[in-house]
């Protein structure tokens, strides 16, 4: 799985943050909020949710986390050890050479 890069996630979740807070600010205004929702659907893009407010919420676990986590939460599921996959084993002839 591709993980974003760490400074575009802050970058994308700041100009999120920056254009909620002006939204706020003036709800009736259809540009502010023209970029507010053009700012959440590109955070949700690039965090792989279908909200915003999810996305953002993603968006700071992923920026508080190192990879290892991130994809422990992506996949639901606690990460464990390395598995190794071995397949049938082998039989070992134990004959000399000269007994073939």
């Amino acid at each position: 799985m591709l993980l974003p890069a760490k400074a575009e996630v802050a970058r994308q979740l700041r100009r999120y943050r920056a254009w909620e807070r002006v939204m706020l600010a003036s709800p009736g205004d259809r540009t502010v909020r023209a970029s507010f929702e053009d700012s959440g659907y590109t955070l949700c893009v690039l965090m792989g949710e279908r909200c915003a407010r999810e996305a953002a919420e993603a968006a700071e676990r992923y920026l508080r986390s190192t990879v290892g986590t991130c994809l422990q939460e992506q996949n639901g599921r606690p990460r464990t050890t390395a598995v190794v996959h071995r397949g049938p084993p082998m039989t070992v002839d134990h004959r000399s050479p000269a007994g073939r």
